[in-house]
């Protein structure tokens, strides 16, 4: 039997080689996994022609991802410095990179990202059509969309962010919803621009069938971006939101009638008291199609500290049934971040999905919390250091005020309560001076 998607293979009872490593990399059986991935509530993002990928899985009962974006701006077009970003991503075992590269010609660094990354790897075509075009944003056809979406997809990209639910209903509900914070999807509010522009419908929802043609050939993952996602806690849950999610739903729907793996992409900005609820109607108005969350950021007063309102915000979302975070670093609203700022954004987005992973239930995630616990009470430093998701850090903070008594650290010294309680416990006696 022939197919082209790993949900048409699924839908066929037949187990790809990516099934068969997600199913073992999650500890899932096989027929559940298929029934998953058929299903749409899983989707393996894996492009025929990505072939250094180690395939992962995102969805129900699934771990969840975390994606990492960079890629260059007019600003800062260093493709070394970009590299060097991508490397870290790698070695502290990311799942996902984006390559959000809007200037100049990104082609020879998406290749050279691809043939590299284990990791899946992302596009927003939208980004590049200028560059790739060498057209200004009026001039761009909506058949010139098209084929920039079939460059990415032919290069090898594992899923692509394309905001095609902003068609004309959506608009007309966002300029009537006035917004605090108006538009803040930059691939979006090109759209919107072009839509205004030319009085046009978005061409990704007009030719919504031709651009499912592209991504079934290579089997490139929808993700079903949100561009109007709230940009400000002020402009959460509104009627513009809703609206473009609904519309979200019915593309989703036609998506899988294609045999194309969907993801649906979520805020933003969010009250703490609102995510969940979210969630819940994201998955229902969705059909289950994972989800896949920027924060949300739970406050709009924190820049240079953004990592944590998003790490705050995922984990409630993660919790609540987002399937994949996307980080967001100390530089978010500030500046491009530098290589310090995604090892930040990464560790903050890691801790957030692994919290999010002991609440659901996820099979094994206690395991290594277990274990780090167990190595705290017997107080063995290179175990604990082991297990940290940044061990050079936490070696490098306990080295830098050593303490007298390897048996504890400076903070507590001989008053170590582990210390106190495992020579009681072993008939010692305390002594403390």
């Amino acid at each position: 039997m022939n197919y082209k998607t790993q949900m048409e293979a699924a839908k066929l009872g037949i187990i790809t080689k990516e099934i068969q490593v997600v199913s073992e990399k999650e500890n899932m059986d096989i027929n559940k996994l298929m029934d998953l991935v058929a299903s749409g509530r899983v989707v393996i993002p894996a492009n025929i022609n990505h072939t250094s990928l180690s395939p992962e899985g995102i969805g129900e009962g699934l771990k969840t991802k975390i994606n990492v974006n960079l890629g260059v701006s007019g600003d800062c077009a260093y493709y070394d410095k970009e590299f060097e970003k991508v490397k870290l991503s790698i070695e502290f075992g990311v799942e996902s990179i984006m390559d959000l590269s809007n200037y100049g010609k990104t082609n020879t660094f998406r290749k050279q990202l691809i043939d590299y990354s284990p990791a899946m790897i992302g596009t927003v075509p939208m980004y590049d059509a200028i560059g790739y075009l060498e057209k200004d944003l009026m001039d761009i056809s909506a058949k010139d969309f098209l084929k920039v979406v079939e460059a990415h997809a032919k290069q090898g990209v594992d899923f692509m962010t394309i905001h095609a639910g902003i068609n004309k209903r959506a608009v007309e509900s966002f300029k009537n919803s006035k917004r605090l914070t108006n538009i803040v999807s930059r691939g979006g509010s090109l759209l919107f621009a072009w839509m205004e522009m030319t009085g046009n419908e978005n061409p990704f929802y007009e030719y919504y069938d031709e651009l499912l043609d592209i991504l079934y050939e290579y089997d490139v993952t929808i993700s079903l971006g949100d561009a109007l996602r709230p940009g400000s806690i002020h402009d959460s849950t509104d009627a513009g939101q809703i609206s473009e999610l609904i519309e979200l739903g019915a593309l989703t729907k036609r998506a899988w009638d294609k045999h194309v793996q969907v993801l649906v992409e979520g805020p933003g900005h969010m009250a703490l008291n609102e995510i969940a609820a979210n969630m819940t109607l994201q998955k229902r108005l969705c059909h289950g199609a994972p989800f896949y969350v920027l924060g949300p950021l739970v406050t709009d007063i924190a820049p240079g500290y953004d990592h944590i309102t998003s790490a705050i915000g995922g984990a409630i979302a993660a919790a609540n049934g987002a399937d994949f975070l996307c980080y967001v670093t100390p530089a978010e609203h500030l500046r491009l971040p530098d290589l310090n700022d995604v090892k930040e954004g990464i560790v903050a987005s890691k801790i957030a999905a692994h919290a999010a992973d002991i609440a659901k239930g996820v099979a094994g995630a206690r395991e290594i919390d277990n274990k780090m616990s167990d190595a705290r009470r017997r107080i063995d430093w290179e175990e604990m250091f082991s297990y940290a998701i940044d061990s050079k850090k936490a070696r490098e903070y306990f080295e830098s005020t050593p303490p007298t008594d390897k048996h504890s650290c400076s903070m507590c010294g001989k008053m170590c309560a582990m210390r106190t309680t495992n020579k009681i416990l072993n008939g010692e006696k305390v002594e403390i001076l």
